[in-house]
């Protein structure tokens, strides 16, 4: 079992929510799993987090369309963060448009933390959900 200080769902869909941490529960330790129903509220708890000097969060689930703040906006905020650690961000959409992925794609070569890409429904969590595996050597 993986020790995870912290992590975060943000995700406005509860069935996907409860299926994560189902998932997450033989895999993960984690004392501090938050889960926020949009990006704006994610972002800010993250915000507050990082002035508190905490670190950032080890790995966040992202969904990318959500009300108030969606996946790709809060990726851009998220993104101008100062952070000494680097996050693992796990995109997970039901979107089937081409273009979401050809974004992903497009982001994740100059993005600072790690992002992978998930289609919805997520049926297994698995290392490169949870691991910076080699991420010094992609950037």
């Amino acid at each position: 079992m993986k020790k995870i200080d912290s992590l975060y769902i943000v995700d406005d869909d509860p069935i996907t929510v409860f299926g994560i941490r189902k998932m997450l529960k033989p895999v993960v330790d984690c004392d501090d799993i938050q889960v926020f129903e949009n990006g704006k509220t994610a972002i800010e708890a993250i915000k507050t987090r990082n002035g508190q000097g905490r670190p950032v969060p080890n790995i966040i689930f992202l969904d990318i369309n959500m009300p108030i703040m969606d996946g790709w906006d809060f990726l851009e905020e998220f993104g101008m963060l100062e952070f000494k650690e680097k996050a693992i961000i796990n995109i997970i959409t039901s979107s089937i448009d081409p273009s979401d992925y050809q974004r992903w794609s497009d982001l994740k070569s100059i993005f600072p933390h790690h992002l992978n890409f998930k289609n919805k429904p997520i049926c297994k969590i698995d290392d490169s959900d949870l691991e910076l595996k080699n991420v010094s050597q992609e950037r």
